[in-house]
């Protein structure tokens, strides 16, 4: 069965609803819970993204990181949300696309992170499936693009049941926890097959039977890559 997809309008804006989770644009009211999480999941967390400052849980830094994605958003270069359980407004992770590119590319990047008491329950695949779709219809892109360190198997895991295709290695690509590190390089096209819940389907086919809505009849205008 696919999954169900519609914008929903709530206090902080537009939120993207997939399944059992909600896409939401990161506000300031996120902060208690994304520090609870992010502190929780530390150990989980930091191998697999850029160094950890030494505030990184602060709310200086979260405000700092909010002017971030509010600058991107207003230029159009990326769109970050965090990922909440829909059923009880618990924060799961999150999910950003960035360095994304016009012109004769048509592409951008995609991270995810998700809090260890959350791990290997299918959230990412969900979230992933609302954004690749915001991705190609709303934002009419081409192509995702990811990176991944070659021993984050869980990770390697979602983005290939996403229909991600390895496209390469480039070696000691991204400084992660204060060392360049070697990524595997995905690459996903909005025509590309994915696995969703056990069978191979198109992501177009999957969105059109599940009913996409936006609500009012509008459309909406790297952290680590841990599953």
């Amino acid at each position: 069965m696919a999954l169900g997809l519609a914008w929903l309008i709530g206090g902080a804006g537009s939120a993207l609803r997939a399944g059992r989770v909600v896409l939401e644009k990161p506000c300031r009211a996120h902060y208690a819970a994304w520090a609870q999480l992010r502190e929780a999941s530390r150990d989980h967390l930091v191998p697999f993204e850029p160094q950890w400052s030494a505030d990184e849980l602060s709310s200086a830094a979260f405000r700092r990181r909010l002017r971030r994605y509010g600058r991107d958003r207003r230029h159009a270069t990326g769109y970050a949300f965090f990922v909440v359980r829909a059923n009880d407004g618990t924060l799961l992770g999150g999910v950003t696309l960035s360095n994304v590119r016009r012109g004769v590319t048509q592409t951008a990047s995609i991270g995810y992170w998700i809090g260890q008491p959350f791990v290997r329950q299918g959230y990412t695949s969900e979230a992933l499936e609302a954004v690749l779709h915001h991705a190609y219809e709303d934002l009419g892109l081409n192509r995702i693009e990811a990176a991944c360190m070659p021993r984050n198997g869980a990770s390697i895991g979602v983005l290939e049941r996403a229909g991600f295709r390895r496209e390469g290695l480039a070696r000691r690509y991204l400084c992660i926890n204060g060392a360049f590190e070697d990524h595997l390089l995905f690459g996903r096209l909005r025509d590309d097959t994915a696995v969703v819940r056990g069978r191979t389907d198109s992501l177009a086919r999957s969105q059109a039977a599940s009913g996409w809505l936006s609500v009012g009849g509008r459309r909406p205008s790297v952290e680590g890559s841990t599953a």
